[in-house]
């Protein structure tokens, strides 16, 4: 499908191919990775390529200067902004917001703030940021992410947009990435269902990219896990996606989800206790740090692995090393090439891979999400 900013937006490079080309590309990629690997894929399945427009997080840059806003995605390596006014990757419902979120950009970038420089008040103006956008199943969760003060002036002109948009359920402002998070307006919790359950989500938190791909990517982890009343881990665990879907397909599993953010584990603490869930233990530790020991990996009888792009080599040495290896390791990346290192640490221990499917989640973007069945059939 055609779109307005290809040739300037880096999102998604290959929307100029036809959709055979595409796939072909994708698979051949793929292919040309696995290469690497020290033992074939016993089975590489049919890739499942998600279709496009079903993009539920989105996260957009802006900049005001000399009277005139900039909104949109970064230009292909550079800080230059491109203007959209619609994303073909994203949901409709978030594309319906983008028009209304520039304007109340703008008339945020209008307030004067004051601040100190030794001696000396300045009156300055809101300069540059970032907009995150999530679809959760209730409504749109948007954060507001710059380094400015929010005084009543700025409260009210958000109140105001909230009102004019009934389909924005809740509105939050951070000063970065990593600072805390306040909510300036909540209409509802945003949530999303997960398995059987309904997760309220934190402000700012990772999803994956959209409902479909999530449901697609866990239901392969289940069918690779297979049934087990035994323990499992799910590291690298995030808002605790797996774990809800576990939990519910195998009620007597016993579940240890470990992640570092705290912010993001309280969450998911607050969501068990709501939803009652009894049979999952949530452990905040860094894994590329401090991963599991050999011994403590000894205790598991499955584990399922969903590391962010650097890959899990740290964790996949201690599962290597453990005198009684689970029996079965899924992995979940958003990287081929950290993917192929890692697996070739649990291959030289004595794993195989048994299944492997590719998920085009980011349509026509040179991203792609695996998810692999790793089996014990060498116990070293």
């Amino acid at each position: 499908m055609n779109c307005l900013y290809s040739s300037q937006c880096g999102g998604c490079p290959y929307r100029n191919l036809s959709d055979a080309e595409y796939r072909k590309l994708k698979q051949n990629n793929l292919s040309t990775v696995l290469n690497h690997l020290h033992k074939p894929v016993t089975n590489l399945n049919q890739p499942i390529f998600i279709d496009d427009g079903q993009r539920r997080r989105a996260a957009l840059t802006f900049e005001y200067l000399k009277g005139k806003l900039s909104f949109g995605f970064n230009e292909t390596s550079s800080h230059k902004i491109v203007n959209i006014e619609q994303c073909l990757s994203l949901t409709p419902e978030i594309n319906r917001i983008l028009s209304p979120i520039k304007n109340l950009l703008i008339e945020l970038c209008s307030i004067t703030y004051q601040t100190k420089q030794g001696k000396k008040l300045l009156t300055q103006h809101l300069q540059k940021g970032d907009v995150l956008i999530c679809e959760a199943d209730n409504g749109l969760d948007i954060v507001l992410e710059y380094n400015a003060p929010i005084d009543i002036n700025t409260r009210m002109i958000i109140a105001d947009f909230c009102q004019n948009c009934p389909q924005v359920i809740r509105i939050s402002h951070r000063t970065g990435p990593d600072s805390f998070c306040e909510t300036l307006l909540q209409k509802a919790i945003p949530f999303v269902t997960m398995g059987k359950f309904s997760v309220h989500i934190p402000a700012g938190n990772f999803l994956q990219a959209s409902r479909k791909s999530e449901q697609v990517i866990a239901d392969l982890v289940i069918q690779y896990l297979g049934e087990t009343s035994g323990k499992i881990a799910d590291l690298f665990c995030g808002v605790g996606t797996f774990s809800y879907y576990i939990t519910s397909a195998m009620l007597q599993s016993k579940i240890l989800a470990v992640d570092s953010g705290a912010e993001l584990l309280q969450g998911f603490k607050d969501s068990l206790n709501s939803n009652q869930i009894h049979n999952i233990e949530i452990k905040k530790q860094n894994l590329f740090k401090y991963p599991l020991t050999a011994d403590e990996i000894s205790s598991f009888h499955k584990i399922v692995f969903d590391p962010p792009r650097a890959g899990a080599k740290e964790q996949c040495q201690q599962i290597a090393s453990a005198t009684i290896k689970p029996e079965v390791v899924v992995a979940v990346s958003c990287n081929p090439n950290t993917f192929v290192n890692d697996a070739n640490i649990l291959i030289d221990a004595g794993y195989t891979i048994q299944n492997l499917t590719l998920v085009d989640q980011f349509a026509y973007s040179p991203h792609s999400e695996l998810v692999a069945q790793f089996c014990l059939t060498d116990n070293k």
